[in-house]
């Protein structure tokens, strides 16, 4: 009986969302023609990337400063150890450690490319943070990786410095007048570090989301 109204008001509750999305009025501004016809002050070349990062940067801004917090909330609420917790039982299985260590450079080569191609067409950081982390929870699972302890300095600042220098690119850029501003000529130079930084702290904060609970 609770199962059976459970999924009914779950199913009323999307047929509502449905509704209400179908009967939005227009919109006011035409967002394709605007994000086109700034294209050429963006940086990039690919208008989500120049969406995420230069025109509504703060976004994302707040984005990663959510996850950084999540991490937070998970260290501050998981059992402390001093030691790294055990290898898990597929650490003897040698079929998989074998293939885990031909995919892993692989991952890492593809986490690389999905950067740089973020400012040509679909990729950027988040898609290569997340094949970081799917690459270091691999490791874990095929036992080459044991779980995370209480992180050290070095890793705390791999997690913060994506945001750190992400924050640091918008309060530099306050001088221009308006958050995240970019001055055309440095536009792309600046998104790239950002992505770059962005990366390694989203691989490294997604992976410890699993190998800090493993």
């Amino acid at each position: 009986m609770k199962r059976g109204a459970v999924v009914i008001l779950a199913a009323l509750f999307a047929a509502a969302l449905i509704v209400a999305f179908l009967d939005l009025p227009p919109a006011a501004i035409d967002l394709p023609a605007a994000v086109t016809a700034n294209m050429a002050t963006s940086g990039v070349d690919h208008p989500v990337t120049a969406v995420l990062l230069n025109f509504r940067g703060y976004d994302t801004l707040l984005e990663i400063g959510v996850l950084l917090l999540a991490l937070i909330v998970v260290l501050a609420v998981a059992p402390r150890e001093e030691v790294a917790a055990p290898l898990v039982a597929s650490a003897a299985d040698p079929v998989l450690q074998t293939l885990a260590r031909i995919a892993v450079p692989l991952m890492l080569l593809a986490a690389v490319y999905l950067l740089w191609a973020g400012a040509h067409q679909t990729g950027g950081a988040f898609q290569a943070g997340a094949v970081l982390a799917a690459a270091a929870v691999l490791l874990h699972l095929a036992g080459l990786l044991p779980g995370w302890a209480a992180p050290g300095l070095p890793l705390r600042w791999g997690f913060a410095a994506g945001f750190l220098v992400f924050l640091a690119v918008a309060a530099a850029l306050l001088t221009e007048g308006a958050l995240l501003q970019y001055p055309p000529a440095w536009a792309g130079a600046l998104i790239l570090l950002v992505e770059a930084t962005l990366a390694v702290s989203l691989g490294l904060i997604l992976a410890g989301l699993f190998l800090f609970l493993s």
